[in-house]
């Protein structure tokens, strides 16, 4: 394997791992099970409310050690989990 596809492999494995930590996380947060969270489902629609976005927030600046203030993320990064993974990854965050 060349070494472009191991670090794509690499990439989407860690992109995946951002996902699920996020999936669970919000399942917690909103007292649901987590087979009911889905990564491409706007986070407002499965329920997260201004308050339940804030534990979010503090769980990812602890979780991903992210100063969200100077991350660069935009309200479209926090639109769904695969999104807001994707925007984590790019910043640098490996897991």
């Amino acid at each position: 394997m060349n070494q472009l596809a191991e670090t794509y492999n690499i990439l989407k494995k860690s992109l995946k791992e951002i996902e699920n930590i996020l999936a669970q996380e919000i399942a917690t947060i909103l007292s649901v099970d987590p087979s009911t969270v889905i990564k491409d489902v706007p986070l407002h629609e499965m329920g997260v409310d201004s308050l339940s976005f804030v534990e979010l927030l503090v769980f990812i600046e602890k979780t991903f050690n992210i100063k969200l203030m100077e991350s660069g993320l935009t309200r479209e990064d926090f639109r769904t989990i695969h999104s807001l993974a994707s925007s984590i990854s790019y910043t640098g965050y490996r897991l």
